[in-house]
Parts: structure tokens; sequence; C-alpha cells
């Protein structure tokens, strides 16, 4: 009876902490810590594949391989395609090839892909050659598609029914395979299709109106015949951008040849728009886009590029300023001032560019209306740096008692706002245009810009009026 009532606590306490998403991998840890498996079986028995995967990634690297031996019997496959690439590795070696395939095994095709493409060439045919043959087939089959690709992304289980039959027909055939073969069925899926003798999709039938249809109703008065179908080496960038535009669950995948080979669902494209937004947002900071996880001494090798890119730009505009050091030495008050002003400019082009990166990320920014949109930057940056230009006038005026110095700073900041509008347009638009990555590049060009001309425009502007 005692046991019960502290069983009882305990999964009261573990619920609590579930409930909260609070102080999980602690409880874990200090139950690993006191060689206590069962209270860690019993934390992780609610819960869902995704909260395991934070909880594998919250804890250390010691405690991972501590976790992964005491779950090992009930290891759930579907955590390691939620994983973060960089602990999924860590994982992965921890498990052996063994069970990883069999738990590869267990995933859709598309999980399963999205766990292999990661491996290393040696590990990826070890646990290859572990899983069963018919499974590996369609495995390899979509490893051969590029990466990023609709190849790659898809399912290859999918259900496919000829197009003359009819609402029972299908209804029994899938009932029949949920019975006899359950692997044949995706995990979850929205729409069967209907094919023609060649393999090519004629059709696509949801499941909401082939449940509510008679049995004796041909699928081809229920099934959408305007598909739109994905070919299998379409950017998966496009792909989301499709699903996006035309508010898709689903669209059927075909070959080269239009026959069918997969389907992509809902779930792998809100994966794909996070995926691809993350990777712009770490891109213009410089870093990678598992950094999080990574050892130190691989974090600073991934940034020192992207530092020595912009020590070359910082001692390119140091270049500008000692070209006025005469200057500056006779007027001090500009050595305090002259920051502002490449501040300003700097801030201002970061939200012109990344205003524009997503635009062109997300398609809305095209040939058609780049130029309406760089003039508006202007126009924008016209506008701001007049404003500030009197702000920033009557500051330098105010404290250095100069009304010249005033209107030089004024001046500069006019220049320099108008000069970040259009470069933070400007600047990825080109780049884009070149075939280089804008998430990447444009903020040290940006950088460039603004510093160099904001520091010119104010020196060069106060040689003229001040001395």
């Amino acid at each position: 009876m005692a046991k019960n009532e502290t069983d009882q606590n305990m999964t009261s306490e573990v619920d609590d902490i579930v409930e909260d998403e609070i102080g999980i991998e602690v409880l874990v840890g200090d139950a690993m810590a006191d060689g206590d498996p069962e209270t860690v079986l019993r934390i992780i028995d609610d819960l869902h594949y995704a909260d395991v995967a934070d909880l594998l990634e919250r804890l250390s690297r010691e405690e991972r391989g501590q976790f992964i031996d005491v779950v090992r019997d009930q290891f759930d496959p579907e955590v390691l395609a939620e994983l973060d690439d960089t602990v999924r590795d860590e994982v992965v070696g921890h498990l052996g090839v063994r069970e990883v395939a069999s738990a590869l095994s267990e995933l859709d095709s598309d999980d399963a892909v999205e766990v292999l493409e990661e491996m290393d060439e040696a590990q990826q045919r070890a646990v290859l050659d572990h899983i069963p043959d018919e499974e590996r087939t369609l495995i390899e089959e979509s490893l051969s598609y590029p990466d990023d690709s609709a190849g790659r992304l898809m399912q290859r289980e999918i259900v496919t029914v000829p197009s003359h039959w009819n609402v029972g027909q299908c209804i029994d055939f899938v009932r029949r395979i949920a019975e006899e073969d359950e692997g044949r069925l995706p995990s979850v899926f929205y729409d069967i299709f209907a094919i023609d003798a060649r393999h090519h999709p004629a059709g696509s039938i949801a499941l909401s109106k082939l449940m509510s249809a008679r049995r004796q109703v041909p699928v081809t008065e229920i099934m959408d015949e305007d598909m739109h179908e994905i070919d299998v080496y379409t950017d998966q960038e496009d792909v989301a951008f499709l699903f996006r535009q035309r508010d898709l669950v689903s669209a059927p995948v075909v070959d080269r040849n239009g026959r069918l080979v997969g389907a992509i669902t809902i779930d792998d494209v809100v994966d794909v728009i996070h995926e691809e937004h993350e990777e712009d947002i770490m891109r213009m900071g410089g870093v990678i886009e598992d950094d999080l996880y990574e050892a130190a001494i691989s974090t600073t090798r991934a940034r020192f590029s992207w530092l020595s890119v912009n020590l070359l730009t910082a001692i390119l505009a140091s270049v500008v300023i000692g070209f006025f050091d005469a200057t500056i030495e006779q007027i001090v008050a500009l050595a305090v001032l002259m920051p502002i002003v490449a501040s300003m400019g700097g801030n201002a082009g970061t939200q012109s560019l990344t205003v524009t990166v997503r635009a062109l990320a997300t398609k809305e920014l095209t040939g058609s209306n780049a130029y309406r949109v760089i003039s508006k930057e202007v126009i924008v940056g016209c506008f701001n740096g007049v404003i500030f230009a009197v702000l920033s006038g009557l500051v330098a005026w105010v404290w250095f008692e100069s009304v010249e110095l005033g209107a030089v700073i004024a001046a500069a900041m006019v220049i320099n706002m108008i000069v970040a509008g259009f470069s933070g347009a400007a600047i990825p638009i080109v780049l884009d245009r070149m075939g280089i990555d804008p998430a990447i590049a444009s903020t040290v060009v940006l950088t460039t810009m603004t510093d160099v001309i904001g520091f010119f425009a104010f020196l060069s502007l106060a040689a003229l009026v001040l001395i």
C-alpha cells in the first residue's frame, strides 16, 4: 500500500513538472544520478516524442548517453526525426547501427531520409545495409535526389487506386491494406490518388469526400483533377511557396516521365518553412544552423571567417577616417560625433535590408516591383534623414555651441540615411541576381557602405565648412 502511495506521489510530481514544461531535464538528471531508471521511464511515458527530443537536446553530452541507455528498449523512433542534427549524431552513435536501422524501418520514408541524409557516407551505408530490402530501395531512391529537393522531402508511402474504381472499392482497399500490411500506409495522409494505366496521377480524392460519398459513386465524380503536381527535382523553397500560395494540405510528386512517385504533406512543409527562415536568420548573423549545440572550437572556427571579413571592412572605414586625421586633430568634437552618423545609417540600412531579404525569400519581391521597392526605401531614408538631421543638428549645436557643426552633422545624416535606404534594398536584389545568397553577404556589404559613406560625408563636409 505504501509503495502504491509513493508511486502515486511520484506520478503526481512528474505530471506537474511535465505540465509546466519546467525542470524536466533536472528531474531526469537527478533520477539518472541516483540510479533510478524507473523514474526516468515514468517521466517520458506520457511525453510526446517531440518533447522527448527537446529533453534530449537540453541534457548534457554525458547525460544523453545515460538517458539512451535507460530508454533504449522503449526508444520512440519518431524522436530521431525531431532532433537537432548535432544532437542526433550523438544519439545515433550511442544507439548503434542495428538499433538505428530498426528505428528507421518504423518511420515513414520521408522521416527516415531526413535522418539518413545527415550521416556521413560510411555510416549511412552501414545503416542501410541493416534495413529490409523493400524499405531500403525506397529510401535509396529518395536519397538519389538532390539535397533540399521535393524528392528528398516526399513521402514514398502513398495510397493509389485505379481511376475506374468506385468509392466502395477504394474504401475496401484501404481497409484491407490496414489489416494485412499496415506498413504500406503512411502514418498520416489526407488524400488518395487515382492513377491511370501508366501510373500517371489522374486526380486526388480527399478522404472527407471519399467517406461522405455513396459506395457506388465512381471516383472520377469526386476526385479533383486540378492537382498541383510537383516535379521531383523542385527546390523545397518552391514547394513551400506553392503550398502557401494555394493553401495545400498535400500534393503529388511526379518524376520526369510524369509517373507518381510520392506525396508531400503539410507537416513536412511547415518544417521546411521553419528551416529556411531559421537558416536565413542565422546566416544574416554569420553563424551556422546548429551553432547552439556545436562544440566551442567548431563554433569559433565557423564564426572566424565572418569576423575576418568584418575586420577588413572596419579597416576600410578606418582608412577613410585616416584621410581626415588633420581635420579631427583641429576639431576634437568630430571624433565625438562621427559615430552617430555611421550608427544611424547602419541601423536604418539594416531595417531596409531585413524587409528586402524577407520579400525575396517569400517571392513577394520580383523584377517587376524591384524599382518601386528601392524607390520607397530611398524616400523613407530621406524622410527619416531629415527628421534625425534636425535632432542631431540641435544636439551638436547645443553641446558644442556651434551652428556650423550642427549643420555639418545634419547634412551628413541626410546623405547617409538616403544611402542606407538605397543600399539596404538594392544590395540584396543585386546579390540575388548574381546567384549569391543575400542573407549571407548583404550585411557585410551594407555595413561597409554605411560606415564609409557616413564617415566620408561627415568629415569631408567638416573639412569644407569648418576649416
